[in-house]
């Protein structure tokens, strides 16, 4: 793809946007929100080795995820003068000369193998934790910050140029092709990306298809070495769903609302479509936004009768929950799911609760119900316990009568993220220029569309 086609979609950051004005309180609110959160990824790290806690708790491991957020999260807290350049970047060396020199290998207590990290590690040694396997997804959410960081970190300084080289070198090592599985478990579908590895017992039998948050992870693959990116491309979308649920909000489903999110943080999408949706008439950004006002829907119709939704108050995404231990007759609460809904045939462990990153993370694809909604939440739950020293906490549910005590990493970037794109497109800006993710994006047939 030409860069001249990034170029202009970079200059047109307003391009497709709802036209939605936030108010002064609110631009005020989404300051001290966005502050609040990225305070996570500055007091929740191991500085040393660029590690970022899974959760907030005292013991918690590291989520490699969570670290390719708090890259970008550092380098936002750079922008906005939360901390130095100097000190986001310095962040960021640490935990490329980590990552570069890290154990790649086949031992259960590695950090990594072909590239792969493992979906947990040790905050301190950054050894694999809890027999987790090695995540391709997680890894790809690592890179993402890493490339970022690289167009990002453009200064002639030692340190700058230190984070592009060993950023490459990260890049380069990830071996995609070693990670294609050529059968999988759902038939028909062949050459899929695996989902993950464990040592002794190999590539998992399931790979990423069907649209889910790994959209990145396949334009990431096709722009450094997958072999043949096209026929695993087609096997994933051959996995899509099409449905609407509540009129003129069809779109390809995923009822958790983080598939949405994810990808859309570092890709503009907005007109950029592939094949698919070029057929649909829509980008993916138009698809995140009607899977996020049908998420809304969803709520404000409140077909279980949960407590506490409606028009501002609602966001169903993978969060923690009360756990059985609230259970009552025969309503059952679950812990940490998968939640979601995209319509009231497509649900998944919905069970009253609410996380406030399902909102947050959507900002720039309905602003005009999202930061309502946000602010919602804080004036009426805030000092019931849903507001504390990292913004908001990951969940509540009103019929449980509960409130979660823990903030995770992995809901709180979006928050950090998604905000700053929204108000400046930061991060966007730079993920574009990536010439990686312009290969990738050509490769699998993206093309500007009306």
């Amino acid at each position: 793809m030409k860069k001249t086609l990034f170029l202009s979609l970079i200059l047109c950051i307003q391009f497709a946007f709802p036209q939605y004005v936030p108010t002064k309180e609110e631009e005020a609110f989404l300051d001290t929100l966005q502050y609040r959160s990225f305070l996570y990824f500055i007091n929740e790290i191991n500085p040393d080795i660029g590690m970022v806690k899974d959760r907030s708790t005292e013991k918690s491991v590291a989520s490699i995820a969570a670290v390719g957020w708090g890259v970008v999260a550092w380098a936002i807290g750079a922008e906005h003068n939360w901390i130095t350049r100097e000190k986001a970047a310095e962040l960021t060396l640490n935990l490329v000369k980590f990552l570069y020199n890290s154990e790649q290998s086949t031992s259960p207590d590695a950090t990594g193998y072909n590239g792969f990290y493992y979906h947990f590690v040790n905050m301190q040694t950054g050894k694999r934790e809890w027999n987790c396997e090695l995540s391709t997804i997680d890894t790809a959410w690592l890179i993402a910050g890493v490339r970022f960081a690289m167009q990002y970190y453009d200064k002639d300084n030692e340190v700058e140029k230190e984070i592009r080289e060993l950023g490459d070198k990260l890049t380069n090592r990830v071996d995609w092709n070693w990670a294609v599985i050529e059968k999988t478990k759902y038939e028909g579908h062949e050459k899929l990306i695996s989902m993950g590895y464990k040592p002794g017992k190999g590539l998992g039998e399931y790979g990423w298809f069907g649209y889910t948050e790994a959209l990145y992870l396949y334009i990431l693959a096709a722009g450094t070495n997958l072999k043949d990116p096209i026929k695993s491309y087609n096997s994933w979308l051959s996995g899509y769903e099409w449905k609407e649920s509540y009129k003129g909000l069809a779109h390809v489903i995923f009822p958790p609302l983080f598939g949405h999110q994810y990808s859309e943080m570092f890709i503009d999408f907005r007109g950029l479509a592939d094949k698919y949706m070029r057929e649909k008439g829509i980008d993916y950004f138009e698809n995140s936004r009607r899977a996020t006002l049908t998420n809304r829907e969803y709520c404000i119709q409140n077909p279980k009768g949960w407590v506490g939704y409606d028009s501002l108050s609602w966001g169903i995404s993978a969060c923690d929950g009360p756990g059985n231990k609230f259970n009552k007759d025969d309503i059952e609460f679950f812990g940490y799911a998968g939640r979601g809904a995209s319509g009231p045939d497509n649900v998944i462990a919905e069970d009253g609760t609410i996380t406030p990153t399902a909102a947050g993370g959507s900002i720039p694809f309905a602003p005009e119900v999202c930061i309502p909604t946000l602010m919602n939440m804080y004036e009426k739950f805030g000092d019931k316990g849903l507001w504390d020293k990292y913004g908001f906490v990951d969940a509540f549910n009103l019929t449980a009568g509960w409130y979660d005590k823990d903030y995770l990493g992995l809901d709180q970037g979006p928050i950090v993220i998604m905000i700053e794109n929204y108000r400046t497109g930061l991060v966007w800006k730079y993920a574009m220029k990536d010439p990686v993710i312009e290969k990738g994006l050509e490769k699998l047939g993206f093309i500007k569309v009306d």
